[in-house]
């Protein structure tokens, strides 16, 4: 079955770095769009970037334009999210989820990591 693993998060003060991975398994990962969503205390789970399946295109919010970079590793089925210049805000629990296109709802999610950012 789909499986999406999520790892990387952590405790990192504000303007640090960290890198998210998410390990896919149980389908063709090179056929599908991936995405990265985060959902803070209280809010609604919110997309952060996609992907499209062959990496070509991408798309990040707003929010982390400029800070925030989606990757992906076909041959190693590995989804990334860089993100620098990090800020209390961007405090929530983030998790991969595989897009059946890269506009469309995700179908399938991972349990999520933490990113804390301190001040």
């Amino acid at each position: 079955q789909v499986q999406l693993v999520e790892s990387g998060g952590g405790l990192v003060q504000a303007g640090g770095s960290l890198t998210l991975s998410c390990a896919a398994s149980g389908y063709t990962f090179g056929d599908y769009a991936m995405s990265w969503f985060r959902q803070a205390p209280g809010k609604q789970r919110d997309v952060v970037a996609r992907i499209k399946n062959t990496g070509e295109a991408k798309h990040h919010v707003n929010a982390v334009k400029g800070r925030f970079t989606i990757s992906r590793d076909n041959d190693k089925n590995t989804l990334y999210l860089q993100m620098t210049s990090l800020k209390p805000e961007d405090t929530a629990v983030y998790y991969c989820c595989r897009l059946v296109n890269l506009f469309t709802a995700p179908d399938y999610c991972g349990q999520g990591t933490q990113v804390t950012v301190s001040l």
